[in-house]
Order: C-alpha cells, then structure tokens, then sequence
C-alpha cells in the first residue's frame, strides 16, 4: 500500500512540475499554426549557403511541431528544394527547441538549462547545416518535375488561411497533443518508477564515471525515439538519482534529434554521407556541451522542483487533472475504437 501511495505521489508531482507549461506551451504552438503561412518556410529554404541553414535553424525553434511531424515536414523541404544542410537544420532544431519544450524545460530545470539547451541547440544546428553544405554539396538539379504532369503548379498560390480559435485549439490540444501523449506517459512513468523503486545508493555508483556515463546515455539515446519533451521527466528523475547535468544534457539533446526513424529518413533522403555527418556532428557536439556544462557549471541547482513538495497551487493541480484527462482520453480512445470494431465484426454486421 506505502508503495502504491510512493508511486502515486511521484507521477503526480512530476506531472504537476510541468502539466501547466506543457499546456501553456500547446496554447502557443496552436496560435502559431494559424500564423505562420503554411508556405513560409519552404520559401526562405533554397539555396545551399549559410543563410539558408541559419534561417532553418531560427524557423525551426518556435515553429509548432513535435518530433514525429517534424520529418515528413522535413521530407517536404527537400522537395521543395531546401538544401540538404537546411534540411539537417531544421530536423535538429525543431524538435529539440519547440516552445512546449522550452517551457517544460523551464518548469524541471530553470532558465539558465533552458537557455543553455536552446542556445547550444541552435549551435549544433547550424554546424551541422554548415558541414553538410561543405563536405556533401549536392548538385543544382534543374527545375522539372513537379509541374511537368500538366498540374500548372506555377499558376497555384495557396490561399489565405482565415484565423480560427477553434483550429488553434484543435491543433494544440487534438494534433499535437495526441502525438506526443504515448511517450509522455512512458517517460512519466518511466520517471516515476526509477525515483520510486532505484536504490540511490546503487544507482549514484551508475553515475560515477561521468565520461563513461556520457558515452553510455549517448550510445542509449540515438537510436531510440525519445520524444523532446516526454524525455524531460526522464533526466529530472536521472539527476535525482545522481547523474550529472551535462549528462542530462546529452540525453536532452541527442534523442530528439536522433531515432532509428529519423536516421533512415535522413539516409533515403539524402545519402549516407549526409547521415555520416547528421550523426557524427550532433554527438560530437551534444558530448562537447554536455561536458563544458559539467564543468563550468556544475554547482548549479538546475532542478526546479522537488518530489518532497507537499503543496501545490490551485492552478498547478487545475493544469494536472486537465493533462491526466486529456492523457487518460487519448491512451484509452483507441482501445475502446478497437474493442468495438472486433465487437461490430464478431456480430456479424461489418462488410
């Protein structure tokens, strides 16, 4: 029964610690949406220089998409004809620096971390852009294909999309919320058990080497989708029990960015090389901020709440009994859609 409360108590404190900024965040990556022209990016993309990864690097840090939106998005870019170090920009930087990120980053670790990653981010980003265009320039191909099928593409300009309350909230707490709802939870409760049930007198031992614990958590981190704002529990819980910020960092800045998914989208998109260097850059770089963080910095109290905390305000509960219904809602609508079809079929009555 202690266990069960222990249990209890931990998932709700950290959902408390970042319910109210994650749905703020949502609200204003909603809001964005119906701002920002569907085609604006796209527009600014096309030349292989520094300008074009810089601008893909800065549209890429509020624009409003998660991790998984973020590579079809990207697949459309190069179609379009964005270069391939824009490309490798914006994959870095959206999903890492989206402002629901920015502000659950906040609500665990303070704004000196959350500044740190967004800056650091930034940098990777566009070093990562700035080597690709350098070490794998692509050929300028002539423009052809897309309105060679008699589509008469040049004549079509998208139209004005007119602004709707309704849409944004449709997109913030429907669209994206939904995507991002099952590693939410994982990383909640992933969270929530390592706090709960691992020894810290075991696991600080884990975190001794901080050098090998860089390599472990980097070797850990790339190749699984870890999503940038559900990881976020995951490295508070990870700090909690010893590890060092600048491991966190790591964790924080190579998962997002890096997943099985999005390297094989990177490899048919646009080569080995260019998968080479999207790899090789971003640990390179998230090892290097990572360290300077422990090095320099290390004295800092970055966590920003405390499992030990016992009151919360009105609003932080308010947000967190709206986050675990929209949570619950999600996680359980497509069990029940499930159950009814096999239902529906067992009777009978599908075609």
């Amino acid at each position: 029964m202690d266990l069960a409360i222990s249990l209890a108590s931990n998932f709700l404190a950290l959902l408390d610690a970042m319910a109210i900024y994650i749905l703020i965040g949502l609200l204003i990556a909603g809001f964005l949406k119906q701002i920002v022209p569907d085609d604006f990016i796209i527009k600014h993309l096309g030349s292989g220089n520094i300008s074009s990864v810089i601008k893909a690097t800065i549209f890429g840090i509020p624009l409003p998409v998660c991790s998984c939106s973020v590579i079809p998005l990207a697949q459309s870019l190069k179609k379009e004809g964005a270069s391939k170090g824009a490309v490798q920009s914006f994959l870095i930087a959206s999903p890492i620096t989206g402002v629901d990120s920015i502000l659950a980053t906040y609500s665990f670790f303070g704004w000196f971390f959350t500044i740190y990653r967004v800056v650091s981010s930034m940098i990777i980003a566009i070093l990562t852009g700035i080597i690709q265009n350098i070490f794998d320039k692509e050929e300028k191909q002539e423009e052809t294909s897309s309105c060679s099928c008699h589509c008469s593409c040049s004549s079509q300009k998208p139209t004005k999309k007119p602004f709707s309350i309704k849409e944004v909230f449709s997109y913030a707490y429907v669209t994206l919320f939904k995507d991002m709802v099952k590693p939410l939870f994982i990383g909640l409760l992933f969270a929530t058990l390592f706090t709960t049930l691992a020894p810290k007198e075991y696991t600080s031992l884990l975190f001794e080497n901080q050098i090998l614990t860089y390599f472990v958590i980097i070797l850990f981190s790339m190749p699984l989708y870890i999503c940038a704002t559900a990881s976020l529990p995951i490295a508070a819980a990870l700090i909690i029990e010893g590890m060092s910020p600048g491991a966190a960092f790591i964790l924080l800045s190579a998962g997002p960015a890096t997943s099985l998914i999005t390297m094989s989208v990177v490899y048919k998109s646009l080569g080995k090389t260019s998968l080479i260097i999207y790899l090789s850059v971003i640990a390179v770089l998230s090892l290097f901020f990572g360290y300077i963080f422990d090095t320099f910095f290390s004295n800092l109290q970055i966590l920003n709440f405390s499992l030990e905390e016992e009151n919360s305000s009105l609003i932080s509960q308010l947000s967190s009994f709206i986050m675990l219904a929209l949570m619950s809602y999600y996680l359980i609508k497509p069990w029940l859609n499930r159950k009814k079809e096999s239902s529906c079929c067992s009777s009978g009555s599908c075609h």
